[in-house]
């Protein structure tokens, strides 16, 4: 066993420590000498695969020897069983995102389609967190795109609350209007917020109706819409059964383009991938009874020098695991690694039997074939757009650099602006571009705490003042990151307290420039301390582009959260300063009322009505409103 290339400090001892690590399943955990986590992997015989990290590198992969220098401690967690270990490694995998591990991409912000059919009207939207709230939920999607096509073709065709303009305070504030809003007029709505507008069974058949659709039973659909149809037909209702048979014909061309199986109506998911230098793109084809309701790609990030079977395999872990539903059958491109282990584990989760096949020919082997044309189209496209980003940043980089007189290449760029109203909820972003490219998981947002009123100068002095104070206090992270480059939205009086902040600190070195804006955000010239005159960007440079999108990056990551505050410090101070008013009942009352007015406006007998409030405490809080 060779240790000579890793990080270890004394190989001897932890010779001694791999030694006593058991032939039996479970996880371990290479680390770094900093502790930093490098990968987790599990094992049905931990002590010899590990030691397998130790052999010839001749051997190995280029991925494993970058990880195997990189060594320098392990730990290990026991499991009863080989599935135990697959459970345990895909939670510290989601937890932690180790840098040598297979990742998807964003798995944290894929969004759903969720279905609030526990409420007496429900709603139908995107959202990015699957609850256990007695909702259904659909997906994942690859995109937010793929979600707002898929809403809004459901909504011209069902009729059911619009997914974006409907919340629940909007929905009251109708009801008690008793007219509905101008979606009822345009027939996207059935108007369920005005009472006897359209009976609660009716809104719940369209409910249902979207569900099946989702589920893929579009046939059901029909055949209910059609019965529908012939009851308003024979109730005299023509209209309404015009509306159904127009629903009807939508829905048979949509199902005429969705039939791909001929012989089986089965439900399943059709997996492939491509890959090429280290990228990877996986697609998903999603078939319900015999129809393709779907098709999703997913990329993935940490797959150079892994096999086909391993990059399958950490797909599937990390997909399902978030997935609401899972169909009995799974087609895959290639084998995976254990996949009676994994078959286990999706039966465990959904609560039936899961196939995973890999068809080599037949109708089932075309599927997979269209899987596989579809993955290299969406990589080949990703690959393109990662080339031109890639190009793009690089000149714009480059030209900033020669205009600044920089000694390098600004391969960080920090950017900060102030925002408040009449100096009140004054605030302060941070945004972090790297390579062009914003690292949103650096940004940083901070409360104004020793500047009364509006003075962004002094605003901005505090915010250079803690920010890189933390940068001389620690070792790594993201406040031990120094930036290339600091813009500064702002003329020179904010440009010369930024500098005087970093002098204070002796990081004088760290260059920073001025974004100085015309009135309408139509100009972005640099303001630099050497200089008099402004750097005037031209229209067709490639730094003026890089530059604005910076600035305005840290324009709405600045103004978001100001906006969240004033509007939190608006709704919540007059309720909570009212006796009897807590938490749970002013979250009741602002959903119900929508708003301050709204309750204002609000009779005593109504407000006591609802969940939480009482007739007395009505009354205390319409004497103090």
């Amino acid at each position: 066993m060779d240790l000579s290339l890793t990080a270890i400090t004394d190989p001897a001892a932890f010779t001694e420590r791999l030694r006593a690590v058991p032939e039996a399943p479970g996880v371990y955990l290479w680390r770094g000498e900093d502790g930093r986590l490098l990968y987790v992997g599990k094992s049905k015989r931990l002590r010899d695969r590990m030691r397998s990290y130790f052999g010839s590198p001749k051997g190995m992969s280029g991925k494993n020897r970058r990880l195997v220098r990189l060594i320098a401690d392990f730990e290990i967690i026991v499991t009863q069983s080989e599935l135990e270990a697959l459970l345990l490694e895909m939670n510290l995998i989601k937890q932690h995102r180790p840098p040598y591990n297979i990742l998807l991409k964003d798995d944290k912000s894929y969004p759903f389609i969720k279905v609030t059919v526990q409420d007496e009207w429900p709603r139908i939207f995107s959202t990015r967190n699957v609850l256990d709230d007695g909702a259904r939920y659909f997906g994942p999607y690859a995109s937010a795109g793929s979600v707002y096509k898929t809403l809004d073709l459901l909504n011209r065709l069902f009729g059911f609350r619009p997914s974006y303009n409907c919340s629940d305070s909007w929905f009251n504030e109708h009801r008690r209007k008793g007219r509905p809003c101008t979606y009822y007029q345009i027939r996207r709505c059935l108007g369920p917020c005005v009472p006897d507008l359209v009976a609660p069974d009716t809104y719940r058949q369209a409910i249902d109706s979207v569900c099946r659709f989702l589920d893929g039973k579009s046939d059901q659909v029909v055949r209910d819409l059609r019965r529908q149809m012939e009851q308003a037909a024979e109730d005299l209702n023509f209209e309404r059964a015009a509306y159904l048979r127009d629903r009807i014909q939508d829905i048979e061309k949509i199902m005429e383009r969705q039939q791909v199986l001929r012989t089986v109506d089965t439900d399943q998911d059709v997996i492939a991938f491509a890959r090429e230098d280290g990228s990877a793109v996986v697609q998903v084809l999603f078939v319900r009874g015999g129809k393709l309701i779907n098709a999703e790609p997913f990329t993935l990030q940490g797959t150079e020098d892994e096999s086909d079977a391993d990059l399958l395999a950490s797909f599937l872990t990390q997909f399902y695991e978030r997935a609401p539903n899972i169909p009995p059958n799974l087609l895959l491109a290639e084998h995976v690694e254990e996949p009676m282990i994994i078959a286990s584990w999706l039966a465990q989760k959904s609560g039936h039997r899961v196939e995973i096949g890999v068809p080599r020919r037949g109708e089932k082997r075309q599927l997979v074939e269209l899987a596989e044309q579809n993955a290299r189209q969406k990589l080949q496209e990703l690959r393109t757009q990662w080339l031109n980003s890639e190009q793009r940043a690089v000149a714009a980089l480059a030209e900033l650099r020669e205009l600044l007189d920089l000694a390098e290449m600004p391969q960080r760029i920090e950017c900060y602006d102030i925002s408040n109203t009449q100096g009140q909820q004054n605030v302060a972003s941070m945004v972090v571009f790297e390579r062009g490219e914003p690292k949103t998981s650096a940004y940083r947002r901070f409360k104004i705490k020793t500047v009364e009123g509006a003075n962004d100068v002094a605003s901005i002095h505090e915010v250079i003042s803690r920010r890189f104070k933390r940068a001389t206090a620690e070792e790594s992270g993201t406040w031990a990151d120094l930036p290339d480059l600091v813009l500064i939205d702002g003329g020179r009086g904010q440009l010369n307290a930024a500098r005087e902040a970093l002098g204070q600190l002796n990081l004088e070195q760290i260059p920073v420039v001025g974004v100085a804006k015309g009135v309408d955000r139509n100009r972005f010239d640099l303001v630099c301390a050497e200089r008099e005159d402004l750097i005037v960007l031209p229209r067709d440079s490639k730094a003026l582009g890089l530059v604005q999108r910076i600035d305005e990056e840290a324009h709405r990551f600045a103004i978001t959260y100001h906006r969240k505050l004033r509007s939190k410090a608006a709704f919540a101070s007059p309720l909570e300063e009212i006796p009897g008013i807590g938490p749970k009942r002013k979250k009741a009352l602002l959903k119900a009322f929508g708003s301050l007015d709204g309750i204002r406006q609000a009779t005593i007998d109504e407000i006591a009505a609802v969940p939480g409030m009482t007739k007395r405490a009505a009354e205390q809080l319409k004497a103090s409103i």
